[in-house]
Order: C-alpha cells, then structure tokens, then sequence
C-alpha cells in the first residue's frame, strides 16, 4: 500500500520544482518533505526525482505524480455527491492539454468562467494534443482529433480560420510574380515548430506540390503576427489577428486567399466528466461564440 503522505510531498516537489516551495505548500519542514521523498524511493526501489533547479520527475515519479493527481481528481468528484466528506484544504489542479492558438485567443475566457481548480496547461499541436489524453497525463484536451479516445467523451468546438498572409513589401520582394512553385521554394516561410504542417498543408492544397521553402522557426502565436508584419516571412496566421491589419493594409492575404479550416473537439476523460461539467460547458459555450462554426454544424 503506497503512503501518499510521501506521494503528495513527491508531487509538492514536481509541482513546485523544488524541496523548500513543496515543504510550504504543504506546511512541513524541506527536511520532512526531502524524507518523505526518500522513503518512497526507497519502497519503489526507483529515482523518483532528479534534484537540481528545478526539480523534475524521472519516468517513474511522473507515473506516480500523475496517479496522486488522479486521486485528487476522483476524491473531488466524490465530494459532490457526498457532501458530509471534509473539504479539500486545497483546490484539485487540472492538466489539460491545448493548442498555442486556442489559449491565445479563446481558451483562457472559457477558464476564467469555471472557479474552484488550478489548471495546468500542456501547450501542443493540436494533432497532437489527443495523445496527453491516450497516455492519461491529462484529464482534457483540445484536439483536432473528431473520434472519441478510448474512455473519453467527445464535443465538436468549431473551427480555427487560418489565412496565408505576409506584409506588402515582403509580397514585392520575393513573390513580385504571384505564388508558383519557384517563389515558394524562395520566400521565407513562418513555422510555429516542428509539428506545425500548417504552412505546408496550404503550399500542398494551393500549388499541388510539397515544397520545402526556408524556414523561420517561432513557437509564438504573436510572434506570428508580428514576424509577418515586419516582413521576415509568410506564414498560416488566424484570421481573427489579422482581419484588422488586412483590412489597414498592413498585412495582405496570399493568394489563393481561401482560408484553411482547422476543426476542434473537447475530449474529457469520463470517470472525471461531473467534476468537469462546469469546465466543459464553459468550454463549449465560449468556443462556440468565439471560432467559426463546422460546415456540418453550420
């Protein structure tokens, strides 16, 4: 039987990235929490944490942090039913993975309307982000993933509108003659990281080519913007951030100028789902207002 005495001071010590902040999150001494941790080394016969600035969890640790949050999590939902249970000294943090470009523009609104947890967000692609979900590292995410994972509910979002654009005098310089497969393989091209196929997907879709043009790497959804308005590059950039420079001049739409639709869906683990009811509805209902809807929904 596992202790979670020490199971709650190992993920103090994740969760704060060191042994002192851990100790006054839990109202210990460091040296208390640095035994705690020991002896569950000890019973696991495993490192479960590497020390250093910060601290962070080996393989085995991040399997136990995640099985003490998933407690919580249960714990927490069982209170709603039986509400003579003593309350929690603390709210239950939610990790919940989301896209760079859903939590710079309507994810954080959807947040602020759900009180009562601490949330911790994993940023990923969102073709990748259903896949925090299959290994149980995350109780949410926002995915482009429209097929229910295994033990999960699944709602469909709306669509992120993105449109190629760039600033007039990168137009003038480097595609002077329109967009053909030689200017794409020359101009500068604006990629968010590794993952992102965004750029290329639009390429594919516009010249019936894969082309491997010169790449800026920027993992910033701002940055996007700005790099374009300040001519270092083209690149896929939601519609709803440049509208406003589109239509001032400062930015101009690549042609062909036909958005790309990226489709969005909420999955929720359902052992957890009444605990986040009022989270998924916010959810649902700020994307809903906020990114355009699905062409089968419109």
């Amino acid at each position: 039987m596992l202790d979670y005495a020490q199971l709650s001071a190992l993920a103090a010590v994740v969760r704060t990235g060191s042994f002192e902040q851990a100790a006054q999150q839990l109202n210990v001494t460091p040296s208390a929490v640095s035994q705690r941790v020991k002896l569950l080394e000890e019973r696991i016969g495993a490192v479960l944490v590497v020390r250093g600035q910060p601290c962070l969890a080996t393989e085995a640790g991040e399997r136990l942090c995640q099985h003490v949050e998933q407690v919580a999590l249960l714990e927490s939902s069982l209170r709603q039913g039986l509400p003579g249970l003593r309350p929690e000294s603390r709210p239950v943090t939610l990790r919940i993975a989301v896209n760079a470009d859903s939590l710079a523009t309507w994810f954080i609104p959807a947040m602020a309307q759900t009180e009562g947890f601490l949330f911790d967000l994993v940023v990923d692609d969102q073709d990748h982000s259903a896949e925090w979900l299959r290994r149980g590292e995350v109780v949410a995410a926002v995915t482009s993933h429209g097929k229910p994972i295994q033990g999960c509910n699944c709602h469909p979002l709306g669509t992120l509108r993105y449109l190629a654009t760039a600033s007039p005098e990168f137009v003038k310089r480097w595609l002077p003659d329109g967009l053909d497969e030689r200017s794409a393989a020359r101009a500068p091209c604006l990629v968010f990281n590794r993952k992102d196929q965004l750029q290329a997907l639009w390429l594919r879709r516009a010249l019936g080519a894969d082309i491997s043009p010169p790449v800026h790497w920027l993992p910033s959804s701002q940055a996007f913007v700005d790099a374009a308005l300040a001519g270092l590059g083209w690149g896929m950039n939601l519609e709803t951030t440049v509208e406003e420079h589109i239509r001032a001049g400062r930015l101009v739409a690549l042609e062909p100028s036909e958005p790309l639709e990226v489709p969005l869906f909420w999955q929720q683990s359902r052992i957890v789902g009444p605990l986040l009811a009022d989270l998924t509805r916010a959810v649902l209902n700020t994307a809903r207002a906020m990114l355009s809807p699905m062409p089968s929904l419109a």
